[in-house]
C-alpha cells in the first residue's frame, strides 16, 4: 500500500483529535486533588444541604410527558430541512408534502388530547 500525503494528513488528524479529547482526561486524572469521605459522595442540590431520600419516586405522568415531547420535538426537526430546500422548489408539490406532514402532527397531538394523556391528575400514587 502506498501513502500519500493525503493519508498521512488523515492519520495525523485522527491522532490529534484522539490527543486532544484524551488529553484533558488523562490531565484531569493526574492534576486534580484527591478527596476522600466527607460530603463527597452527597448529591448536589444547589448549595444546600439534601434532606430525604435520594431516590425519590416520580410519577409516571413525568414519563409519558417526556416521550411525547421527544416524539413531537424530533418530528419539529425534519421542518428544518424542509424549509432550506423549500425556496429552491419549484411547483404546489412540496408546499402539499409540508401540509400533509404537519397534518399528520397535528392529528397525533389531536389523538393524543382526546385519550386524556395531556389532563395532569390531581394526585399522582
Amino acid at each position: 500500500m502506498v501513502f500519500s500525503w493525503l493519508n498521512i494528513a488523515i492519520i495525523i488528524g485522527l491522532l490529534v483529535g484522539v490527543a486532544f479529547a484524551g488529553g484533558p482526561l488523562i490531565g484531569s486524572l493526574l492534576l486534580a486533588p484527591k478527596a476522600r469521605g466527607g460530603e463527597l459522595h452527597t448529591p448536589y442540590e444547589c448549595g444546600i444541604r439534601p434532606h430525604g431520600s435520594p431516590w425519590g419516586r416520580f410519577g409516571i405522568n413525568y414519563y409519558f410527558y417526556a416521550l411525547l415531547f421527544l416524539a413531537f420535538d424530533v418530528d419539529v426537526l425534519y421542518l428544518f430541512p424542509v424549509a432550506v430546500h423549500y425556496p429552491g422548489s419549484i411547483g404546489w408539490l412540496p408546499l402539499l408534502k409540508v401540509f400533509i406532514f404537519l397534518a399528520a402532527l397535528g392529528l397525533g397531538c389531536i389523538y393524543f388530547w382526546k385519550k386524556g394523556v395531556f389532563t395532569w391528575p390531581r394526585r399522582i400514587r
